[in-house]
């Protein structure tokens, strides 16, 4: 009878043995045995063709980092709006911004010409995402990915997910996957894409042949503006402006789905208008009314369609409004 055991281990040994000439060791990888990794592994091999040998590889020595499901767990959304904020809006975070547009002035005004998205846009993003790329994250992507796709029930296929197209997207450059490091959700280089985004919006922007969001900040530019675009973003179009609400009944105006805006006219009538007397908004205008949190009490915000797009990036309203903040305050230094 065929000892299973000394099977595996042997099995295991020859695998290692052949991988040598990748690299020079074999580690234990902490998902092996769970009871969904070859479900895992097997839906990797078909979307990608891979072979089962090569996801075996990628996943050498993968640890779990049992830490991320507790920061997941308290994400910076859960602040209200004056403490969120203040993460992003600092002093010290515009002066870097503004050091970053001065730099790449020439890429920030060929990316806004060519996609329309405006580069206070691209300059919030980035600023709120990684600080210009001085905080990519260091958490290993390939572990952060397999903690949470084995461990985060929530959503843990989107995580398998992305964990499959990270494994591709390092066969495909040619790195290993222990190598490439970000947050600890996975996302990656200057602009923190998620890996299946990579292939669909990144962008050769510096010419050079090769899509590389980890290091260049030329091509994090173009396929940051590529990515709103093919979100829908509207060239010329507004973002949003502050607001005032005089009524009584603040859940009858705030917006429960970005994606379903309403004719201003009918928002008008139930008492919201703009901060700003000089800011005229038609009244067939289609928009939405956020409410944030400020220490005074609710602020409101009247949003257009391209203020959603940016929620694509990430759904949270505090995220998208910080973002516009900042990138304008840069911009009109």
């Amino acid at each position: 009878m065929l000892n299973f055991g000394l099977f595996q281990k042997v099995r295991n040994i020859s695998f290692c043995a052949a991988a040598l000439s990748i690299t020079s060791f074999c580690q234990a990888n902490d998902f092996a045995n769970d009871p969904n990794y070859n479900n895992f592994k097997l839906k990797t091999m078909q979307t990608y063709g891979l072979s089962s040998e090569q996801v075996d590889w990628a996943m050498n020595g993968s640890r779990n980092l049992p830490n991320i499901i507790n920061i997941m767990n308290r994400p910076g959304e859960s602040k209200p709006w004056y403490q969120y904020k203040t993460n992003f809006l600092a002093e010290g975070t515009i002066q870097r911004g503004v050091r970053f547009k001065n730099q790449y002035a020439d890429t920030l005004n060929r990316a806004e010409q060519q996609y329309g998205v405006p580069q206070a846009i691209i300059l919030g993003i980035l600023g709120v995402e990684t600080g210009y790329g001085a905080n990519k994250g260091s958490f290993i992507t390939r572990d952060a990915l397999a903690t949470l796709g084995f461990g985060y029930e929530r959503r843990a296929q989107y995580f398998q997910d992305e964990l499959s197209a990270l494994i591709a997207w390092s066969y495909k450059d040619g790195v290993p996957t222990n190598s490439i490091v970000g947050s600890y959700a996975g996302a990656v280089g200057y602009p923190q894409f998620m890996p299946s985004n990579i292939p669909l919006y990144g962008v050769d922007y510096d010419g050079n042949g090769h899509v590389d969001l980890r290091n260049s900040a030329v091509d994090a530019i173009g396929s940051i503006a590529n990515y709103l675009a093919q979100k829908g973003w509207q060239r010329n179009q507004p973002i949003a402006f502050p607001a005032r609400y005089t009524g009584n009944n603040p859940d009858a105006i705030i917006a429960k789905d970005l994606t379903q805006p309403t004719p201003y006219g009918a928002l008008k009538n139930q008492g919201i208008t703009p901060m700003n007397p000089i800011v005229k908004i038609d009244d067939l205008d289609m928009v939405n009314v956020i409410q944030l949190q400020e220490s005074y009490g609710p602020a409101y915000y009247i949003t257009y369609p391209n203020f959603q797009v940016i929620t694509t990036y990430n759904k949270s309203r505090m995220y998208a409004t910080a973002l516009w903040l900042l990138g304008t305050e840069i911009v009109s230094r």
